[in-house]
């Protein structure tokens, strides 16, 4: 099996909802999404994948959705209110956990010719969390 894994570094904000520590107030972080594809083969070039093919899909998916955005569950008592100010926001179902965002970059990200197998999204130097089907 081969793998290879290329960096995205972004910046988001977010803030948890039935959380009593910090988090629970909006803040942002300069997040890094780890993404790792696999392929039994190597193609044509000695290639599981081109790097450039995973910025290409992945990297401009990140950039037009989520960096620079508020990353904020849809009933977020806050949503009215950044709306009207015209503020950038990424809506999701769940509280925008660092575990959420990894789910949700392999989610929209996964097709048949980028075979994601992990997103990792490291939310400070320290901190990461792993999304891996």
């Amino acid at each position: 099996m081969f793998r290879v894994t290329r960096e995205i570094h972004f910046c988001y904000g977010h803030r948890l909802l039935k959380y009593e520590g910090k988090c629970r107030h909006l803040h942002g972080h300069n997040g890094c999404a780890v993404i790792s594809i696999e392929g039994e083969a190597l193609d044509e070039r000695g290639m599981v994948l081109d790097f450039s093919d995973i910025k290409r899909t992945v990297s401009n998916w990140i950039d037009e959705n989520l960096d620079h955005r508020m990353l904020l569950h849809r009933e977020d008592p806050v949503v009215p209110l950044l709306q009207e100010m015209g503020e950038p926001l990424y809506l999701l179902d769940d509280n925008p956990t660092a575990e959420n965002i990894a789910q949700l970059i392999y989610q929209q990200n996964r097709s048949s010719w980028v075979p994601i197998v992990e997103v990792k999204l490291w939310e400070t130097p320290h901190c990461f969390a792993t999304y891996c089907p």
